[in-house]
């Protein structure tokens, strides 16, 4: 199988961040991958592009000379304009999850490898396609002990409504969980079911993962939500609704 057809044809990636070098060699490897990709250095040049050319996804640093990238995912998102992938330095927290806030589709830190950046782009567009293709929405949100999912667009909220950021790797667990609430699952199973959710960018270090994500879940919750069942692997020890 070649690496354009894992992707619908026609879909255009614009890459907007002030960085020449990067930005032309993120364009040319989505390029390379299958994608038609387009690359501006600022809002002005990302709005010329757009005003003539069909984009479906705006990869958007936040970080821009002019208006920066919060303004515009604002501006995109009120618009129905394209799905958006943020990117940001490590240091951003707030600002990653204003982004995610105001409707940005997922974010990633900087520095970060192309192979993943691609991996973030297949799976937004993978999500679009269920929307969009009429796939029913009913299953895809979840709540448990107060914290609310929204699968499709991989945010979790806090009981207080606050955006807890996880990693890639983090919601595949999660979601690998809600799927099979107070059930023990060995790591390898965890694994496997987490594979199917977000194959390209799974971590093989479960226990790795597992830690951070109750830690993340704990910083809200007086409940232990992930157990550990000694000899055996993990359980998420709370019911969990489906809306």
């Amino acid at each position: 199988m070649t690496a354009q057809s894992s992707v619908l044809p026609a879909r255009h990636v614009l890459v907007v961040d002030d960085d020449s070098q990067l930005r032309e060699q993120v364009a040319g490897y989505l390029t390379e991958h299958g994608f038609q990709a387009h690359a501006a250095a600022d809002a002005r040049q990302m709005d010329q592009i757009l005003a003539s050319t069909p984009i479906d996804l705006v990869v958007l640093d936040l970080m821009l000379p002019g208006e920066d990238g919060l303004s515009i995912c604002r501006r995109l998102t009120a618009d129905g304009g394209p799905a958006i992938i943020m990117v940001s330095a490590m240091g951003d927290e707030i600002d990653r999850v204003l982004g995610l806030e105001l409707g940005a589709d997922d974010y990633l830190a900087k520095p970060c490898s192309p192979r993943e950046l691609l991996a973030r782009v297949r799976a937004v567009f993978r999500r679009l396609e269920e929307v969009r293709g009429g796939a029913p929405r009913k299953g895809k949100a979840y709540q448990f002990q107060g914290f609310v999912v929204d699968a499709l667009r991989r945010q979790l909220k806090s009981p207080s409504g606050a955006t807890i950021l996880l990693t890639s790797g983090e919601f595949s667990l999660l979601s690998a969980f809600l799927d099979h609430p107070q059930r023990i699952l060995s790591r390898d199973q965890l694994l496997e079911i987490a594979r199917g959710h977000d194959a390209d960018v799974f971590d093989r270090a479960v226990d790795v993962q597992i830690s951070r994500l109750r830690r993340k879940l704990h910083a809200c919750s007086d409940r232990e939500i992930i157990t550990t069942v000694r000899g055996a692997g993990y359980m998420f020890d709370v019911a969990v609704t489906r809306a």
